[in-house]
């Protein structure tokens, strides 16, 4: 007979300390510094400029997270990385996602404490909270938050554009152009699967040398171009395929709508349109890190929200689309995909 406790209740209502204890390691670089080699608890104390009594607490919480691994025990221990840290929170690696957490460190987190106020008022609780102003003026106008935050994207991104590179078929189609491209992730990953495509990245002006730069760098440039664009006033590039990766989630129904009108006259007869967000089950039970994301929505932008796949469905038939799917990519995202 199982017997109720409230362990569970407790794991999650504490469930900022294990967050802010990863958070502070990727913040402090630890998963970087540790790299590939190990060190003991003084060591790598030192190498990390921290204060005496952060040794071997610090240290040792991360052990029991999973995120390091020790060998032996007491003051001679030495601790490396996890594979799963190795893999993800190590900058050396080509698949660190660590730079998302880290804006949740300086970011979001201070954000979730007024919670309570967003869910009372429906307003914003970011920066925008005490200065006005939309949230991504604040964040474009400032070149090592734009960095951070670009890095981010890309980051927590790239394993689903991989996998909707492997997953989509796109032997039908020529072109893409991502809307809200980022630094390229998306068109680079297009690109590198099916060489027979053109890719191009389309974002805001301060966002394109830095898209060009990455390109570049992956020797892409023959086939993934860039091009600037404010998609909120002007027309949608025209494309075989347009995608919107973590877009349509910033904003609210109206908006919403908006860009997937633009999105349905931007493409040919046949032509796909797909979004990447990590998408509510229609049920609205079951992926908690996208009904999570929608309330982060709330905290940043006030009237923006993720969404299901049938609500995706609905908007995408009302404005002229046949018939639309959801393709699930890694962990809980998936892309939606509307058919002309």
């Amino acid at each position: 007979m199982d017997v109720l406790t409230p362990n569970r209740i407790i794991r999650m209502g504490m469930g900022h300390w294990p967050a802010r204890t990863l958070q502070t390691a990727i913040k402090f670089g630890l998963f970087t510094v540790l790299g590939p080699g190990g060190m003991t608890g003084e060591q790598l104390r030192g190498a990390l400029d921290l204060a005496q009594r952060a040794n071997p607490d610090f240290f040792d919480a991360l052990v029991a997270l999973g995120m390091l691994d020790r060998e032996g025990d007491g003051p001679l221990a030495i601790y490396s990385n996890s594979k799963e840290a190795a893999a993800f929170l190590d900058k050396a690696s080509p698949t660190y996602i660590g730079g998302f957490l880290e804006m949740n460190h300086d970011r979001f987190y201070p954000f979730w404490v007024d919670l309570g106020a967003a869910l009372k008022t429906g307003k914003p609780q970011n920066e925008t909270k005490h200065r006005g102003g939309p949230v991504f003026d604040t964040i474009y106008a400032d070149p090592e938050r734009l960095e951070q935050f670009l890095a981010a994207m890309s980051g927590v991104s790239t394993g689903n554009f991989q996998a909707l590179a492997a997953k989509f078929d796109f032997a039908p189609y020529t072109t893409l152009c991502d809307i809200g491209g980022a630094e390229g992730i998306l068109s680079m990953m297009v690109a590198r699967a099916h060489p027979h495509m053109r890719c191009t990245s389309a974002d805001l002006p301060v966002v394109w040398p830095i898209a060009q730069k990455k390109i570049a760098a992956a020797g892409l440039s023959d086939r993934v171009g860039t091009a600037v664009i404010d998609f909120l006033n002007d027309p949608l590039p025209r494309a075989d395929v347009i995608t919107m990766g973590m877009i349509l989630h910033d904003w609210n129904l109206e908006t919403k709508r908006m860009l997937i009108a633009k999105a349905y006259e931007a493409l040919p007869p046949g032509g796909a349109f797909i979004v990447v967000e990590q998408l509510i089950d229609d049920a609205r039970r079951h992926n908690i890190s996208g009904l999570l994301m929608s309330l982060n929505m709330l905290i940043e932008f006030g009237d923006a929200s993720d969404y299901t796949g049938a609500d995706f469905n609905a908007w995408c038939l009302d404005a002229g689309f046949t018939r639309s799917e959801v393709l699930p990519l890694a962990g809980p995202t998936s892309a939606a995909i509307a058919y002309k």
